[in-house]
């Protein structure tokens, strides 16, 4: 990234602002299966906030503070469990992401952990992928 786009302010509100970013995208992640907002949703204010630190940073900190790789393994793991629970579906309830609990034990709280469930790995999948994006695209600029 050209040093001509750092300044002290964005660094400073990138400081601040950055980890309240974070922290809402978590909220939307952990309460989308009873309001609006959810896995994708909360997935991309993940990657917004850790652009946002991210624009403030000198452009040999940007691999330490979000570490490529590890992004890649967050978003192929996100991916695999993703995969691995919809399976689960087509094995135990005959659809893909269907719960696998037996429908007659399925009670109103069983639902609801198996959606929390999804949209946590949907936001883990989605952040780590948006952010593997818009850390390629700051540093190809």
């Amino acid at each position: 990234m050209s040093s001509g786009f750092k300044t002290d302010i964005l660094d400073t509100v990138g400081r601040k602002l950055g980890p309240y970013v974070l922290l809402f995208g978590c909220y939307m992640i952990s309460y989308g299966h009873v309001s609006p907002g959810g896995g994708f949703q909360g997935g991309v204010v993940l990657a917004s906030g850790g652009m946002l630190i991210l624009l403030g940073c000198r452009e040999d900190r940007i691999e330490g503070v979000f570490p490529f790789p590890v992004l890649g393994l967050a978003e192929a793991f996100g991916f695999l469990i993703f995969l691995g629970i919809g399976i689960s579906g087509i094995l135990f309830a005959g659809f893909f992401l269907a719960s696998p609990f037996d429908s007659a034990a399925e009670s109103k709280s069983v639902i609801p952990w198996f959606i929390y469930m999804l949209n946590m790995v949907i936001g883990m999948k989605v952040g780590a992928g948006v952010g593997l994006i818009c850390i390629a695209l700051l540093q190809k600029s």
